[in-house]
């Protein structure tokens, strides 16, 4: 009876100290105005990667894939992931980062029912087309590109941010 009784405390604490889905999820953020100047002012003097994406798109999935494996290459990559999907899709937007997304990424979703406001104070001339990508170097510069972009101009990007000084 010990021994029954002490098996069941370590299923209990096991069971209760195990991560649940929904705890070992990655944290999204709401993407609200003001945001993208919380996300650029956290980071001011350091370079980063900002990268605005969506489950409906096919190209954003391949791109977040290699973010994903770049960010492995580069511990020192800020990677900020921006999700243009509605809050009801949440979850789903979830599942897609835990599955092809960079665990260490900040990542956040659009909550702002007016899409058109949040891409407007990101960038004027952004009409909502994804992948999105800006590049912000530790001066403050900033590249921004439409559409798919090609590994090897993100890693030379790295090596120049991310060089010894």
């Amino acid at each position: 009876m010990k021994r029954f009784g002490a098996l069941m405390g370590l299923y209990l604490a096991a069971l209760f100290l195990a991560p649940t889905p929904a705890l070992a999820a990655q944290e999204i953020k709401p993407f609200v105005r003001g945001s993208y100047r919380q996300i650029i002012a956290a980071r001011q003097g350091k370079p980063f990667i900002v990268n605005f994406w969506s489950l409906s798109c096919s190209y954003c999935m391949v791109e977040l894939s290699m973010l994903k494996k770049l960010a492995m290459k580069y511990p020192r990559l800020d990677l900020v992931l921006v999700s243009t999907d509605t809050p009801e899709e949440e979850k789903q937007v979830s599942i897609a980062l835990a599955k092809i997304a960079s665990s260490k990424a900040e990542a956040w979703l659009f909550a702002d029912s007016f899409s058109d406001r949040l891409r407007f104070e990101v960038d004027r001339t952004w009409q909502g087309e994804l992948p999105r990508t800006y590049f912000f170097k530790a001066q403050g510069e900033v590249n921004a590109i439409s559409g798919e972009i090609e590994q090897k101009e993100v890693e030379q990007w790295l090596k120049e941010q991310y060089a010894p000084r």
